[in-house]
């Protein structure tokens, strides 16, 4: 194999109907950093310490960040969060869609949907 000239992935687009409204439920509701919105506009959020952006991206109504397999939304995007189980009724109490806790080998995760419908996925 030859040398890799990427480093790492730095940001994430995200499509989004609503930019003000999204930029306040990542903040808000994901307890995420948002750093600006732009002229363009776009607005970029921070993903706690590490380098990864979340670049929220006005779109049309159906385009999403996650795709289909065997017709089923399946997530492009997977957090982790060490409190799991409260991160999931804290989504629960602030009426995010959200499906329940699975344990997979040791493994717990679950999915949920942000305002837009784009699905997201943390685990642990």
């Amino acid at each position: 194999m030859s040398k890799s000239f990427l480093e790492q992935v730095h940001y994430i687009r995200i499509p989004v109907r609503d930019l003000e409204q999204s930029a306040q439920w990542y903040r808000d509701i994901l307890g995420l950093q948002l750093l600006t919105i732009t002229e363009d506009p776009y607005a970029i959020i921070k993903v706690n310490e590490g380098p990864l952006l979340l670049i929220l991206v006005p779109a049309g109504n159906e385009t999403f960040s996650h795709f289909t397999v065997n017709d089923e939304p399946a997530f492009s995007i997977g957090f982790t969060s060490p409190e799991l189980y409260e991160f999931h009724q804290h989504l629960h109490d602030n009426g995010v869609k959200v499906d329940d806790v699975k344990e997979d080998n040791g493994h717990s995760f679950f999915h949920f949907f942000d305002p837009n419908g784009n699905k997201l996925q943390v685990h642990w």
